[in-house]
């Protein structure tokens, strides 16, 4: 086992210490511990999909933040046929959250997100990509229009 040094918000490290405390930890590096490995397995649970998917995008930031809007506006506009729909929250005077409905290919649907997660501004953002199969022909349903 090795020691390491991380820098932490101070308000993430509340939020670390409440769930430590909540959860019945001994210290902080346990929960750390076990709050990475968690991540690192959604990580590659989420990296693994590829083929055709559907997915939502969710990601809170701050709309005063310099260029933030209009360097999403041109991200979005420069993926135009990954997304679908997108909803717009005000949730205070510094924040918004945006929840966007993506569908295309797995890997392109995660590189995306990732690009609009990653932005500076962005204060949290989450994507969860579901498969929607293996390039299926579409079946003709009964009310006798097809679903592409």
């Amino acid at each position: 086992m090795q020691r390491i040094t991380i820098t932490i918000e101070d308000d993430l490290l509340a939020e670390i210490d409440a769930a430590a405390e909540a959860r019945g930890y001994q210290n902080r590096s346990e929960v750390i511990r076990d709050l990475a490995r968690a991540g690192l397995q959604q990580s590659s649970e989420d990296t693994a999909q590829s083929g055709p998917c559907v997915a939502g995008l969710v990601y809170v930031y701050d709309h005063a933040a310099r260029d933030l809007s209009k360097r999403l506006v041109q991200e979005f506009h420069g993926h135009h046929d990954l997304a679908l729909a997108t909803l717009h929250v005000h949730l205070d005077d510094d924040n918004c959250m945006e929840m966007t409905a993506l569908r295309g290919d797995a890997a392109e649907v995660r590189h995306f997100a990732d690009h609009i997660i990653a932005e500076r501004g962005v204060r949290y953002g989450r994507v969860v990509m579901i498969p929607t199969g293996e390039g299926k022909p579409s079946k003709m349903r009964k009310h006798g229009h097809r679903h592409d």
